[in-house]
């Protein structure tokens, strides 16, 4: 008979079932062939890591869930593939590479453009492995012998195909807009990849002179929280209702801008807020996206103040070779020394942040290529409201729909190199210019020599095509006819804008109204243990790879799903995983123990399949006992439990419900129950082996999709019977071949029984009496059942003998309580056990009331520090938490021995 090993280290065992998995081919849509091509097939596409990445927390979870999803379907017999790959970053990895020739003194302008791409190809190569290679040891069953990656050839051909598109319909467009752009990164920057803070500041009031006073008003005030790019105002605006300026606009006053010169002209437009600042504004079309709109009402002058790198330009006079920063000083003093500065305010913002580099974004009028997204936009709103994409948790839809019915055309165009180069040829000879799915050279009308359009494609123009581009579309469409949509998308909230949505509008538009997939889950955001976001400026990350060592891949997957629930983000503590990795060596000894108790081979007795599918000679249960009967109408309530927790994604419910089935009703349970039954030999014995195997191998396929290693490698050294070569192919256990097994006149037989057992040790550890001692039980039973209830508890009296270690018992509906008995009630059953003589109940009250007495004083103690703010501010987070853990337990001490002292 096989054996496992005494103690189960997960690092001897993870690579290479990984391996062996791989290699047979598992992993791949048809499953070595296990699959069943009759049945509905099962796709998920990864959110494509970027090829700079490394695994974070966020991956973890992620791809766990994806995972399990994944090997649930690929053992329901389902044609299965989880679509893997990498997305090329244009910004992240243009940045990585530009650090790295930074290093050698060297800048992507010394190489040139062609050489700084194969640059990044050559990073690509030496480096964009490292997190696919993090997600193998995960344990992710993803299809690596298909890899994907958003820069190869005929993912290139997808991307061309959508811009011409696009182009000829009239979607993709080319014009002067406020774009976000960043100075560090010298790119535009999507609306969506702008992220916004809180910033302390302060709102200035400027005099800004009439050219000619008006009614004895010589000038106005306006209010600015960027007195630097004053250099560029060609207008002060005000609000058409507002009667403190209506005689300026009437009389179409202007003003001469400070510093300056420039005459700008004082007009009303509803844009303006009368009751901020002054009720007074100036405008700077080039440098503002309302003002820009304000301009184009107006016909204001766009005057662009800086450069590239938010440096001043010519533009801005004297001040020009200044930092906005530099510049905003200088304006200042400027502004004071010649009296123009009125007065200053305190005044928060929102400021917007460039999401790479954290550089604060500066709003800058720049020709940029746009996509026009309403028309786009509308049916995949459709889509969401008549349920064809279903988010979870529902909520997520409200956030889709708000962005979706209030949204902006796209800009699409990055000043980088490293990227999908946009596919439009322009001729400076005669002016032609169009969009091209295949390079052009030469101009079509003239034969002269053509440029290409110098900008590279957002990168999430390219992510977009992710669902439909990565299985073969617009080339080989044989696999996605098959296979789309997708079943599942699992993700991030903060990208439900950045790439779910614009897969639903690309997906809709390019295959003829069809959605890239059905069901849309918004994980939790994995905080630290304090309710924090991890970030490394913070520097209070967790690396799953650490964990993985520390804990096994299986105990960090399992720690995460249970955790995963619907309303909440996720605290997560290192320390919390010890509870899991526990979970696992209880399993690894179970199945020890279930070995170790099969070795003879009289019950071997195959027949059918007992509910695991018909995929050869399997062990089927036996029942010769309640214990026997109750353990497998557990076993079908849990699978059935599981069946409906899967279908609506709620991870955590089915991570608890294995946890508590496999670690208190098999192990806590059935298996000392069985202890007796083997004992007893014969038919009771091979009773006993038979449902001790067949409820591991139907837990080790309920577990496998959480927990793939440990649940692998107990499986192949299990006399199941399965001829199937991999727990990974093996029949998931379906609800309807359990059915049958549901018993409840059973589960309340052995319930009661555990009930009895619990209170006896429970009274046990509670006053210090000595498992050797024998006791005395009574039970009453109440309901209309209350004879036949206590018929079958006293059917179970040998088992009570052996595990609760009893000297008599004894269950009646009528049955009066003992003298000197404490009392348990628990499933509708009163539990008297006898204390007369073992417990000296005085002595036992005085010492209770002492330890309360003790434990009361160390509560107020704390509780007086937690209630002390001085405390609170001054202390570290740790110190705090500590003490609040402190006190919780402490509370729940006191309680218990309220709950003694009032049971003496």
């Amino acid at each position: 008979m096989p054996e496992l090993s005494k103690n189960y280290e997960p690092s001897t065992l993870e690579s290479t079932l990984f391996e062996s998995w791989q290699a047979a081919g598992y992993f791949q849509r048809d499953a070595a062939g296990f699959a069943d091509a009759q049945l509905p097939p099962y796709t998920i596409v990864i959110p494509p890591p970027n090829v700079t990445g490394m695994l974070h927390m966020g991956h973890a979870l992620n791809n766990t869930l994806q995972d399990i999803l994944t090997r649930r379907a690929r053992m329901q017999g389902r044609p299965t593939r989880w679509v893997v790959g990498t997305d090329h970053a244009g910004i992240a990895t243009q940045n990585k590479v530009e650090q790295k020739l930074a290093g050698e003194g060297q800048t992507r302008f010394d190489l040139g453009r062609e050489a700084f791409v194969e640059a990044c190809w050559d990073w690509r190569r030496e480096y964009g492995s490292t997190i696919i290679s993090q997600l193998k040891a995960m344990g992710c069953s993803c299809d690596f012998s298909a890899e994907q990656f958003t820069m190869d050839p005929n993912y290139a051909e997808a991307i061309r195909k959508v811009f011409v598109d696009w182009y000829r319909a009239g979607l993709v467009y080319r014009g002067l807009r406020i774009i976000n752009w960043c100075p560090r990164c010298t790119t535009a920057l999507a609306d969506d990849e702008v992220e916004h803070a809180d910033v302390a500041a302060h709102l200035w009031h400027l005099r800004y002179p009439l050219v000619e006073p008006v009614g004895g008003v010589e000038y106005i005030v306006v209010a600015t929280t960027r007195p630097e790019t004053m250099l560029g105002d060609t207008g002060v605006a005000v609000n058409p209702a507002d009667e403190r300026y209506a005689a300026l606009v009437a009389a179409g006053a202007k003003v001469r801008l400070p510093l300056v010169g420039r005459e700008i002209p004082i007009f009303a437009d509803d844009y303006v807020d009368a009751s901020f600042g002054s009720g007074a504004v100036k405008v700077t079309p080039a440098h503002d996206p309302n003002d820009f709109e304000m301009g184009l009402r107006h016909d204001l002058e766009q005057i662009n103040i800086f450069t590239e790198e938010a440096v001043v330009n010519t533009n801005g006079g004297a001040f020009a070779g200044q930092t906005r920063e530099q510049a905003r000083e200088s304006v200042l003093a400027a502004l004071e020394e010649q009296g123009y500065l009125d007065h200053i305010e305190e005044h928060n913002h929102s400021v917007g942040h460039c999401y790479r580099c954290d550089t604060v974004i500066e709003p800058w009028a720049s020709e940029q290529w746009f996509v026009a997204m309403r028309q786009l936009a509308e049916p995949a709103i459709a889509a969401v409201r008549d349920g064809r994409v279903v988010f979870h948790p529902r909520r997520w839809e409200n956030v889709y729909f708000n962005w979706m019915e209030n949204i902006r055309d796209w800009c699409i165009s990055r000043q980088l190199w490293w990227g999908h180069r946009i596919p439009v040829y322009y001729c400076d000879s005669c002016g032609w210019s169009d969009a091209a799915s295949e390079d052009v050279t030469v101009c079509p009308q003239c034969g002269a020599a053509v440029r290409q359009d110098e900008d590279v494609l957002d990168t999430w123009f390219s992510s977009q095509l992710w669902p439909f581009a990565t299985q073969g579309w617009p080339q080989d469409c044989g696999d996605l006819k098959a296979n789309y949509p997708t079943q599942v998308l699992s993700t991030a909230r903060d990208i439900i804008f950045l790439w779910v949505a614009r897969m639903v509008m690309s997906s809709m538009y390019f295959l003829d109204g069809q959605v890239p997939f059905e069901d849309v889950i918004i994980h939790p955001t994995v905080l630290d243990k304090h309710g924090n976001i991890m970030s490394k400026s913070r520097g209070n990350g967790i690396d799953p790879m650490e964990l993985i060592r520390d804990f096994g891949a299986d105990a960090m997957r399992f720690g995460l799903a249970i955790q995963v629930t619907g309303t909440q983000d996720m605290k997560f503590d290192r320390e919390k995983l010890k509870v899991y990795r526990n979970f696992a060596t209880k399993i690894w000894n179970a199945a020890r123990y279930v070995l170790m108790n099969v070795e003879d081979g009289d019950w071997q007795r195959y027949g059918s399949s007992g509910g695991l599918g018909d995929t050869g000679e399997k062990v089927a249960p036996l029942a010769a006992t309640d214990a026997d009967r109750w353990i497998l109408s557990r076993l079908a309530r849990l699978v059935a439990a599981l069946e409906e927790d899967f279908s609506a994604y709620d991870f955590g419910a089915a991570a608890r419900a294995l946890y508590a089935f496999f670690w208190n009703e098999y192990c806590d349970w059935y298996i000392e129950f069985s202890k007796g039954q083997l004992a007893l030999g014969g038919q009771a014995r091979i009773a006993a082996q038979r449902n001790l195997v067949f409820v591991l191998d139907c837990a080790l396929r309920l577990l496998h999709p959480m927990m793939p290693y440990i649940t692998e490698a107990i499986w192949q050294e299990l006399p199941h019977g399965d001829c199937r070569p991999s727990l990974m192919v093996a029949a998931w256990p379906a609800p309807a071949d359990f059915a049958q097994y549901i018993d409840p006149a059973a589960e309340q037989t052995v319930d009661g029984l555990c009930a009895v057992v619990s209170a006896v040790r429970a009274v046990r550890a509670r006053y210090g009496i000595s498992p050797k001692q024998e006791l005395d039980v009574v039970v009453r039973t109440s309901g209309e059942d209350a004879a036949a209830t206590a018929a079958a508890l006293l059917a179970q009296e040998p088992q009570l003998a052996g595990l609760a270690r009893t000297a008599s018992f004894n269950a009646a509906p009528d049955a009066a309580k003992p003298e000197q008995s404490s009392v348990t009630i628990e499933q509708g059953l009163e539990i008297y056990i006898v204390l007369e003589g073992l417990v000296d109940f005085a002595a036992e009250r005085t010492r209770l009331q002492k330890e309360r007495e003790k434990k009361q004083g160390e509560l107020d103690k704390l509780s007086r520090k937690l209630a002390n703010e001085g405390f609170l501010a001054k202390a570290a987070v740790d110190v705090v938490e500590k003490a609040r853990a402190d006190a919780d337990a402490l509370a729940s001490e006191l309680a218990q021995i309220d709950e003694q002292l009032a049971s003496l």
